[in-house]
């Protein structure tokens, strides 16, 4: 339980130590000049760019020092992996070539907010590294890229005149539709693939109640190109993430 607790403050903290370095360093290179999604702290003028800065680098401290309790009570080895997930959440708009502007963001988003976010957590709970939380993993990871490609495929047009070359930018508008549909598809086949190696009872189709969720917002990502409505989109996506965690984990208590 407590174990539990630790990796879910280290996520958390990265999650936002992310979010802050993001929005700190998109500001520093221009690429928020003319955003149309959410407003950005920096960028807008609401907090000082360097205070955003400061924010990334204590919800950074914060996940380093949670995750320095986590490896000294489970397995020194998490240290290494915490250090490579702090990098990647700096360097991925950060740095002197962040690999967001280079179309690498989604290999990154499925490693580390997928396969490592859901690994790491059964590991530090069970010490074993099992097929069962790699597939999760997996699962988890397709709809968190599916998150970033739409938040991507929304920005195409003012990334690549700040010269941000994600990979939306970079295959163009239809082959990003069809990623998506990808992603998600492959996410609830995850569910399938459990039931047929018998590492999950028929429960684990739970997850299926999360499919209508999942579909609205790849519905609207190939009937419109207007920036709102992606916007919209992405939150719906963003909740599919969530229902899908939950039903999985009812799934698997069921």
């Amino acid at each position: 339980m407590v174990t539990g607790l630790a990796a879910l403050a280290v996520g958390l903290a990265l999650q936002l130590g992310v979010n802050f370095a993001n929005d700190y360093s998109d500001h520093v290179r221009g690429a928020d000049v003319a955003r149309v999604g959410p407003v950005r702290a920096a960028s807008s003028g609401v907090v000082a760019p360097e205070h955003v800065r400061w924010a990334a680098i204590a919800a950074f401290a914060v996940a380093g020092l949670a995750g320095l309790l986590l490896g000294a009570a489970v397995d020194w080895r998490l240290l290494l992996v915490g250090a490579a997930c702090m990098l990647a959440g700096w360097l991925y708009t950060g740095g002197p070539r962040p690999y967001g502007y280079l179309g690498l963001g989604e290999v990154f988003v499925f490693v580390f907010f997928g396969l490592v976010a859901t690994v790491g957590t059964a590991y530090v709970q069970t010490r074993h590294i099992t097929a069962l939380g790699v597939l999760m993993g997996c699962g988890v990871g397709f709809l968190a890229t599916a998150i970033l490609v739409l938040n991507n495929l929304r920005d195409m047009e003012t990334d690549a005149a700040a010269g941000k070359r994600t990979l939306a930018t970079r295959i163009g508008r239809r082959p990003t539709r069809i990623l998506l549909l990808l992603l998600v598809s492959g996410a609830f086949a995850v569910p399938i693939v459990l039931f047929l190696s018998r590492l999950a009872s028929v429960t684990v189709m739970a997850m299926y109640l999360g499919l209508p969720i999942a579909y609205l917002p790849v519905r609207t990502a190939f009937t419109t190109t207007s920036p709102p409505r992606l916007v919209q989109a992405l939150k719906r996506m963003a909740v599919a993430e969530l229902a899908y965690a939950l039903l999985f984990t009812v799934g698997i208590l069921l």
